[in-house]
């Protein structure tokens, strides 16, 4: 019975991971059909989300059953308390995602995004895409330092995202109203993309060290 525990909480490591970088690709998509008022990429996006939704409902309740049947204790009872709040952090993710393919959607054919801010949202994007995928290889690796360096990126994006508040108040700013509360959601739905992905890189310092992750 311990070796088929085991089994399952190495075949939930590896979901969990393959969620990560999914979101990762989901993000890079939806950016990609922002940026380039690509129709079909959004869609795709959209379309798409439901088989990711339904891995974390299962991962989610896998995460349950093993709590309640196994009665895990210390590393094991760790690794599910971790996997409960990545999964969470993962959804949210999946969410983000979606939210900025559904603008690009929304916005078609025009590109919703001004040339003053292109270039920074274009950076958010790259920085949240790798922010996931480090988060994956965290969640492989169970490397404890794993939520610093995610951390230090994440200060990027938050830095990138005043950055673009301050363009949006700038009296350079000439596009109106709507494309400025369009490129502040955008920013907002990157931050917190990003934040969901050091969470989870958080969550495995918790899972390695047996101390509370850190906010």
């Amino acid at each position: 019975m311990r070796e088929t525990f085991r089994a399952e909480l190495g075949s939930l490591t590896a979901d969990l991971a393959k969620a990560a970088r999914l979101t990762g690709v989901m993000m890079t998509n939806a950016s990609t059909a922002l940026s380039q008022a690509d129709l079909g990429l959004a869609e795709l996006v959209i379309s798409g989300d439901g088989e990711l939704r339904m891995s974390c409902d299962d991962m989610d309740q896998r995460c349950v059953r093993l709590l309640v049947l196994q009665a895990p204790v210390a590393t094991d009872l760790r690794m599910l308390v971790a996997a409960l709040h990545a999964v969470g952090d993962l959804d949210r993710m999946r969410n983000l995602a979606q939210h900025i393919a559904k603008i690009a959607r929304m916005k078609h054919p025009t590109v919703p995004i001004p040339g003053d801010v292109r270039p920074v949202f274009a950076r958010m994007s790259l920085l949240a895409t790798s922010l996931a995928q480090d988060a994956a290889n965290a969640i492989e690796s169970q490397d404890p330092l794993s939520a610093h360096r995610l951390a230090q990126a994440d200060e990027e994006v938050d830095a990138l995202r005043r950055r673009v508040f301050r363009i949006l108040f700038s009296e350079d700013w000439s596009h109106g109203v709507e494309p400025a509360v369009d490129a502040a959601l955008i920013g907002r739905y990157y931050e917190r993309f990003a934040d969901h992905a050091v969470a989870i890189a958080r969550q495995v310092s918790f899972l390695v060290t047996g101390l509370p992750p850190e906010r």
